[in-house]
């Protein structure tokens, strides 16, 4: 079967997954901090050089991100088709070259666009909880190698060297009107977690490439997007009459 072209709409946040082709350590291993601060300098340089104007950048606003043994997920809404896709190619030169010299990923990478009001938001607690439903971790804001503790306010205690510069998007900023409303009210959303009504349709949008959200905004975005946003229906098409 034909694989899916890349899933893109103007302006639209983007869930974006990618897994290593070979783990970073073993499950039952200490994480390899060494090799995760790498990942995550190199993603700021990246990031950073979309902010600069940088010839060949990736325009990329961060939202969230998550780096893991197995894999590096992000939350970002592209400025461009391309801007995603030239990002992790960046990032995949980068470590193939300088730290797995080998194959990188294990396919290609994997996204889901995200309805804003009422998908954003889920899918950040779910990104940065990754570390926590994976064992590496007892609390989101324990993980040093993702954006979870900034957005809480309890930045400062991982290790040092550059973070990727974060573009808060206005559903985290419509979460309190100064920064420790907000960060308050996000240890809030981390500690509660996400619902058994949230945490499928994320993963499955995810796994399946396509968009998540209310009809009416998937109506308006299959106008938009550079394909089909959601699963075509099971079975025959009807016959007319």
């Amino acid at each position: 079967m034909a694989r899916l072209p890349r899933l893109y709409a103007p302006r639209i946040p983007q869930l974006v997954q990618a897994r290593f082709a070979r783990p970073l350590a073993p499950a039952d291993a200490p994480a390899p901090a060494a090799a995760l601060n790498r990942i995550r300098d190199w993603l700021a340089q990246e990031i950073g050089r979309a902010a600069a104007g940088g010839v060949g950048a990736s325009a990329v606003a961060l939202h969230a991100w998550t780096v893991l043994p197995d894999r590096i997920t992000l939350l970002a809404t592209p400025d461009d088709e391309g801007a995603l896709s030239r990002l992790m190619q960046a990032l995949g030169r980068r470590m193939g070259s300088g730290l797995m010299r080998t194959r990188v990923y294990e396919g290609r990478y994997r996204n889901a666009l995200l309805e804003p009001g009422r998908w954003v938001l889920p899918a950040m607690v779910w990104l940065e909880s990754l570390p926590v439903s994976t064992g590496q971790v007892g609390t989101a804001a324990q993980w040093p190698w993702s954006s979870a503790a900034e957005h809480a306010g309890l930045d400062g205690a991982g290790p040092a060297g550059p973070r990727p510069a974060l573009t808060d998007h206005p559903d985290y900023w419509r979460e309190g009107d100064t920064p420790f409303a907000r960060q308050a009210a996000w240890r809030e959303r981390l500690a509660a977690g996400l619902g058994e009504s949230q945490r499928p349709p994320i993963e499955a949008a995810l796994a399946g490439q396509w968009a998540l959200g209310e009809k009416i905004f998937l109506a308006h975005l299959g106008r938009l997007a550079s394909r089909r946003v959601s699963p075509a229906p099971r079975g025959r098409p009807r016959k007319a009459g």
